[in-house]
């Protein structure tokens, strides 16, 4: 039984997006037949590996391949190719709505962009595919039979909300896509695209690497010969030629290839509309042989933190098409790397559960690994700008590495940047800064928190600060996580200024002030057991800093206790945590610190002295950017003692 046809709706997004396409400012509109050519690609592609699997599957692999037709006087242009083709669910799946992870934040951030630079931006960054057709077309009709299915599918639509689905007889195995194209318009950048030269042309420029052969009718037709009578013959149907050279870019030598061909063969892969900030080749021969050829693109993807996003590169078995995002090439803290790896010597039938357990792939990911991340020391040493690029669009996602790949972790040390107290404006390498280190420093000392801002201004800085010590600051979420877990960096360990002591002082300088100290111990000794009796349902200890020049007191926390941002991010997950009581330090030589020990001394009974305690309490918590348990009764206690005040 025949389907019928149905009109339907796009989805909300996929209409704005249709929209955006049909008044498209985005000014490289030839990028249209690159993405109809790449999805016939990827159909041949998934014919080709759904016949490996499948000895059954009625499917015709005969002559596989992409074929383009201009019809000038009709002004169309149809792409067509006899690959895995759709069924009437998966037009609907795929073309009807979009299911690409951050498409709604993709849309907001076009509509709230002004600048027209900005939006073609945007529009490259998040790619289109099937889509671009409209920038070029008022109207667009697919005909298309998926690979064992007797019954074939006709969608059609003009982009303005709606389309037609229904039943296609006699639709060949496939799909083909029909531009009715728009006017020519040279102004808006819109060619002739039924001129068979502005075709090739384009073919040439972004698709010639594709391994499918694209053909088109020959520039010029042969003139019809003669039959015996001297009659001219019926014009015979010219034979098709291919117009694409089909030498993977892989497998050809380096020095053959230019720098245009392998942005477009990224731009291929990885649907971006930019090209890449570096390519990465790797051949392997003996034991086992591959190729790769990968690439760092220029910026992240709007999904690079996104669970539902796809990661990994194609995967191919000597030149035959296994899966995309093979993710077990590449860790997750490298899921934004794009790219082919060819394998000479894995089954056509692997599978993602076989992949999990093979050995040459285990080896094949740990060489690329090394690779990728050596490339990016390179990038370091060599092109501080794709560097610094680099850093900006993927530092968060590599710096998972540090817990994830302990194997690698003094590699990504190398590679990492952070901002710290030494500049301002440019971030430091690890290796700067233990360059830079005092003599007889043992530590990398760091803060976290949650902005530049917050940390510099921390009571926990200011011994570092009038001593000269340089401190990493850590801002990203990620920093909480692997900084606990990686010990050290060329033998230097990781410490946090605001967790345990911080020992600045040298074996002299102790020596010095050694009595002082016990001298100054004794004398607030009854304080501190005072305060850590008063306090005890917030804190674990009241002890003496050496750390605070300035600041009355401050929060820190045991060496292996969480600090406070971590801990909110656990709680705002939902995890639960027991109550965490931290250590107070008080400066012996602010003034109110040694007020409060006289006050304490002379009338220990006094009913305001705990008031006071809270405060000071509430004032180190609120100056390292934490959450006060009660406002209103801080408000209300400080409002009393400024009063008494006037």
């Amino acid at each position: 039984m025949t389907t019928p046809t149905e009109t339907l709706e796009f989805q909300s997004e996929a209409r704005q997006l249709l929209q955006l396409m049909i008044h498209s400012i985005y000014s490289n509109k030839d990028t249209f037949l690159r993405e109809l050519v790449s999805n016939a690609s990827d159909a041949l592609d998934k014919l080709r590996l759904a016949t490996y699997r499948d000895k059954d599957l009625d499917a015709d692999t005969g002559d596989l391949h992409i074929k383009i037709e201009t019809d000038p006087a009709a002004r169309t242009l149809t792409v067509r190719d006899n690959g895995i083709g759709m069924s009437r669910e998966e037009v609907v799946s795929l073309i009807g709505t979009i299911a690409k992870s951050g498409t709604a934040e993709f849309l907001r951030k076009l509509k709230d962009s002004q600048d027209a630079a900005a939006s073609q931006d945007l529009i490259g960054q998040f790619g289109v595919g099937f889509y671009a057709s409209f920038m070029v077309a008022d109207q667009v009709t697919l005909v298309t039979r998926k690979a064992g299915e007797p019954e074939g599918v006709r969608w059609e639509s003009a982009g303005e909300g709606t389309y037609t689905i229904g039943a296609a007889e006699d639709a060949p195995q496939g799909t083909s896509v029909t531009l009715h194209l728009k006017p020519e318009d040279a102004e808006d950048n819109l060619f002739d695209y039924t001129s068979p030269t502005k075709i090739r042309e384009i073919v040439k420029r972004y698709s010639d690497f594709l391994t499918w052969p694209i053909r088109m009718a020959p520039l010029t037709t042969p003139e019809p010969a003669a039959d015996a009578e001297g009659e001219a013959a019926a014009p015979a149907e010219p034979e098709l030629e291919t117009v694409n050279s089909m030498k993977a870019l892989w497998a050809r030598s380096q020095s053959e290839v230019t720098e245009e061909e392998y942005a477009e063969f990224y731009k291929h892969v990885s649907h971006d509309w930019s090209g890449p900030l570096e390519t990465v080749r790797l051949n392997a021969e003996g034991t086992f042989e591959y190729q790769a050829l990968l690439f760092i693109p220029s910026r992240a993807p709007m999904d690079l933190f996104m669970r539902e996003r796809k990661r990994g590169v194609q995967l191919y078995v000597k030149r035959v098409f296994i899966m995309d995002d093979c993710e077990e090439l590449v860790p997750e803290y490298l899921r934004f790397i794009k790219g082919v790896v060819d394998a000479a010597d894995l089954s056509l039938n692997v599978s993602r559960e076989i992949l999990q357990q093979d050995r040459q792939i285990q080896l094949i990911r740990k060489r690329l690994v090394k690779k990728i991340l050596s490339t990016v020391k390179s990038l370091q040493a060599d092109k501080p700008e794709s560097y610094t690029t680099f850093w900006t669009e993927f530092g968060k996602a590599v710096k998972e590495g540090l817990l994830s790949d302990p194997d690698n972790r003094n590699a990504i040390l190398e590679i990492c940047s952070f901002d710290s107290t030494h500049d301002t404006e440019k971030q430091t390498t690890l290796r700067e800064y233990v360059e830079r280190m005092k003599d007889g420093q043992q530590h990398i000392y760091y803060l976290t928190g949650e902005s530049r801002q917050a940390i510099e201004n921390s009571p926990h800085m200011e011994a570092l600060a009038a001593k000269g010590y340089e401190v990493l600051i850590l801002t990203d979420p990620i920093d909480e996580m692997w900084v606990d877990g990686v010990p050290d960096f060329d033998e230097k360990q990781f410490q946090s200024i605001a967790k345990g002591q911080v020992d600045l002082d040298t074996d002299e300088e102790k020596k010095a002030t050694e009595a002082a100290r016990e001298i100054q111990q004794k004398d607030f000794e009854p304080l501190l057991t005072w305060l850590t009796t008063t306090l005890e349902a917030t804190v674990k200890e009241v002890r003496l800093s050496t750390r605070l020049t300035t600041s009355p007191a401050c929060i820190v926390g045991d060496t292996y206790d969480l600090t406070p941002n971590l801990e909110k991010m656990y709680r705002a997950m939902g995890q639960p945590l027991p109550p965490i009581k931290r250590i107070l330090e008080l400066n012996p030589d602010h003034g109110l610190v040694t007020g409060l020990r006289t006050a304490h001394s002379e009338r220990p009974e006094d009913e305001s002295l705990p008031e006071t305690a809270e405060l000071l309490y509430s004032m180190a918590l609120l100056a390292e950017g934490g959450d006060l348990p009660d406002p209103s009764r801080f408000i209300k206690l400080l409002a009393t003692r400024l009063e008494k005040t006037l």
